[in-house]
């Protein structure tokens, strides 16, 4: 039998070793955000020139603001329908990715291109694609559905849009480690599946769903953290937030307090209230996936 060694003769070593990720970690995430606690507590303007101690002040603005009231709702709305819709895609071409036998990288490649495109590129892309006057997109829609879609004044259809381009632009992301969890699945399994009779999409949701399921949870953290945080861009060069306030995201509100109206006091009060929501949600998924993920073992 070969003998184990200790990788580190003392905890010293270990802890030089680890020594540039706790700088980093505290430079760029633990400073910050103390900071940005502090920052919540002041009222500020002139871009944080001027500044004065209110307290817990912006936290009761925010309790008390009809708008932020309907932008956290929005954003809710909003995260439900990107993560939902996300998955659920995801999973299906996946799946018809899992069963191509010929030609099945070049099908993968052509899936997951457009996670590697910039959100901001993706975003001016998909304006000109589906503008309500000039999109081609929204053309042949209108020609197959009969509707009139004007987004850029209809609340409703500008939501829906934002969420539909959301979703595309993360579904390359889902597919990757979906596609890589399906192939970790033993033949033998499917083999014993076909021979039994299972069909294609009882095959999906009652064997391979339940064996991805690990897959899954990292996937819904990590799509919900995409909606509330990275869809900023998005927001800022299709809508601008509009119309009506109907795509004013959480995240693209806190920018323009912060920003446009000077106020970093409340929109650092905001990012606060964000990162307590999301890190909330994750903590319930985590709890919820201890449950009913399958780990194997």
């Amino acid at each position: 039998m070969p003998e184990f060694t200790k990788p580190f003769d003392s905890k010293w070593q270990a802890a030089v070793l680890l020594l540039p990720t706790f700088v980093v970690l505290i430079a760029f995430l633990y400073y910050p955000g103390l900071e940005t606690f502090r920052l919540s507590l002041q009222q500020t303007i002139l871009l944080g020139a001027q500044k004065s101690f209110v307290g817990l002040e912006n936290y009761r603005t925010l309790a008390t603001s009809a708008a932020y009231h309907k932008s956290f709702a929005i954003s809710v709305a909003f995260a439900a329908v990107v993560v939902v819709g996300t998955l659920a895609v995801s999973l299906f071409v996946s799946y018809l990715l899992f069963q191509v036998d010929v030609g099945a990288s070049t099908y993968l490649i052509a899936a997951i291109w457009p996670y590697a495109l910039p959100t901001a590129v993706a975003a001016s892309v998909l304006l000109f694609l589906l503008h309500p006057s000039l999109g081609i997109i929204t053309h042949y829609l209108e020609l197959l559905t009969g509707l009139s879609l004007d987004w850029f004044t209809n609340g409703p259809q500008a939501f829906v849009i934002v969420a539909v381009v959301a979703i595309w632009k993360q579904l390359g992301y889902n597919i990757i480690f979906m596609v890589a969890a399906l192939n970790n699945i033993p033949g033998t399994l499917t083999e014993s599946a076909q021979l039994d009779g299972v069909g294609h999409l009882k095959m999906l949701y009652k064997v391979y769903v339940p064996l991805m399921s690990p897959t899954l949870v990292f996937l819904v953290i990590i799509d919900t953290i995409y909606a509330f945080f990275a869809t900023f861009p998005l927001v800022d060069l299709m809508t601008s937030g509009g119309p009506d306030g109907a795509t004013n995201l959480l995240i693209f509100k806190l920018y323009r307090d912060a920003f446009e109206f000077s106020n970093l006091g409340l929109a650092s009060a905001e990012s606060v209230v964000l990162f307590a929501v999301v890190a909330i949600l994750m903590y319930v998924q985590l709890r919820i996936s201890e449950s009913r993920a399958h780990y194997g073992g």
